[in-house]
């Protein structure tokens, strides 16, 4: 049984009222597709190896003890060169500004993205803090300080 909370979405000026709220395209969909919201301009360019930042014209009020997660677009991963580089992006829920997407092209040729395109998902995750406890040991493990690579690529 998927859970389910309110999540207050406020449209900014320059939100294309022509475009969907971000929504889950399928019932056991996880992410919820947003779109780039660039009313007044048709599309935009994102050269090799350059970063963007591109406006969704909403705002979120995420309920206290969730965070929205920004993540990547499969098919947009798979069939282009460009990607959500900070991902998954954190929206905090004490954030009110606008979701912006960060997308790198990293690729050899522009790249461009339209106005409503589906440029990446948001899903709704809870957020656990941590009580940081300082120690001058750790317990030990079989794998101890191996890391990157060192169990093997089997």
């Amino acid at each position: 049984m998927v859970q389910t909370i309110e999540l207050k979405i406020k449209k900014l000026e320059h939100f294309d009222n022509n475009l969907p709220l971000p929504k889950y395209e399928t019932a056991g969909a996880a992410g919820a597709d947003l779109r780039a919201s660039m009313p007044g301009q048709e599309n935009l360019t994102i050269a090799p190896g350059k970063r963007v930042l591109v406006p969704t014209g909403l705002s979120y009020e995420i309920p206290e003890g969730y965070e929205v997660q920004v993540r990547p677009r499969s098919g947009m991963s798979l069939k282009t060169n460009l990607l959500i580089v900070n991902s998954p992006g954190t929206i905090d829920c004490d954030y009110r500004g606008e979701i912006k997407i960060i997308i790198g092209n990293f690729g050899d040729e522009d790249a461009i993205i339209e106005h409503g395109d589906r440029i990446a998902q948001m899903v709704i995750a809870p957020v656990t803090q941590a009580t940081l406890v300082e120690t001058s040991t750790l317990s030990e493990t079989d794998r101890g300080h191996g890391g990157f690579g060192s169990t093997g690529k089997k």
